[in-house]
């Protein structure tokens, strides 16, 4: 009786081990730094590069950093680059003068790390795919990934560390992805970001331009700030799925006050949500989409 006895305990260890598996991939250590330096990719054309920033800027508040010409890919290529520092979000602008290197213009943001090779190695962990290997840039590393239903972003290091005050509002990180690849998304970025989902509902698709039909809201917080995503069968009127990011405000009125004497255009007037606060789409010179919300009243 004693082999069989040992050989039981040796296949439930085995067991014990196999169902430990997911949770040792769960267990990476949490790789972000805070929103404040979480960016959205913009990419704009050279003659339109002083109209956007300047009308961000005069919207929002905050400062653009000296504009400077770099190679921000591992291959050959020019873009001029400014960081733009407000208090409801950040953004890094690019107006390349040479083409667009293949991956690049797709991702949306640009996620600040701790290491980018224990970042890249959790990403891939979680289910990402590595669309550019880690790679220099004049200040630090980048990489890359790529998630389930196409969901496109850049991680990135710096060499000198960065010192940033904490945003007056965390923005959102807009995502529209299809039930088919919908909970799969969910799964890898809640694992890679240690994110929380902080409500998954049903609710009038008002919310994106489809009034009357019932779309699959999340809601999710991490170290890396707020992502809102929208699961729908992606028959949506323009603009809604062209904006990436949406901005939390105090004042919807003022703010498009000034966006208005400032060039940019509403593309949906502000509409209550089911969260109970108003929302509107803009455009501001150059092309870039975004929203606008204020806080649940």
């Amino acid at each position: 009786m004693a082999l069989p006895s040992f050989l039981n305990r040796v296949a439930a260890g085995a067991l014990v081990a196999a169902l430990s598996l997911p949770l040792l991939a769960c267990a990476a250590a949490d790789v972000s730094v805070a929103p404040q330096y979480d960016t959205t990719h913009v990419y704009v054309q050279n003659a339109d590069i002083d109209a956007f920033v300047n009308s961000f800027v005069g919207t929002f508040g905050g400062k653009a950093s000296p504009r400077a010409v770099f190679t921000v890919t591992p291959t050959p290529s020019k873009t001029a680059s400014q960081y733009i520092q407000t208090p409801v979000g950040m953004l890094s602008v690019f107006a390349f003068q040479t083409p667009v290197p293949y991956g690049f213009g797709l991702e949306r943001t640009g996620y600040l790390v701790t290491d980018i090779h224990a970042a890249t190695e959790a990403a891939v962990a979680a289910g990402a795919d590595v669309t550019v290997a880690p790679f220099d840039d004049p200040i630090g590393k980048d990489v890359l990934i790529q998630w389930a239903g196409g969901i496109n972003m850049q991680l990135y290091w710096h060499t000198k560390a960065p010192s940033y005050p904490a945003l007056h509002s965390v923005p959102d990180n807009r995502i529209y992805i299809s039930p088919v690849s919908a909970d799969k998304f969910l799964a890898q970025f809640k694992q890679f970001a240690h994110a929380t989902v902080v409500a998954d509902d049903k609710i009038d698709g008002g919310e994106i331009g489809r009034a009357g039909d019932a779309i699959r809201r999340v809601q999710l917080e991490s170290g890396f700030g707020k992502m809102t995503v929208f699961v729908s069968d992606g028959k949506l009127p323009f603009p809604y799925g062209r904006e990436t990011t949406g901005y939390q405000v105090d004042d919807m009125a003022a703010t498009l006050a000034r966006a208005a004497a400032n060039g940019v255009a509403v593309l949906a007037p502000p509409t209550r949500t089911a969260k109970g606060n108003s929302s509107a789409m803009v455009q501001f010179p150059g092309g870039y989409i975004s929203e606008i919300h204020d806080a649940v009243h």
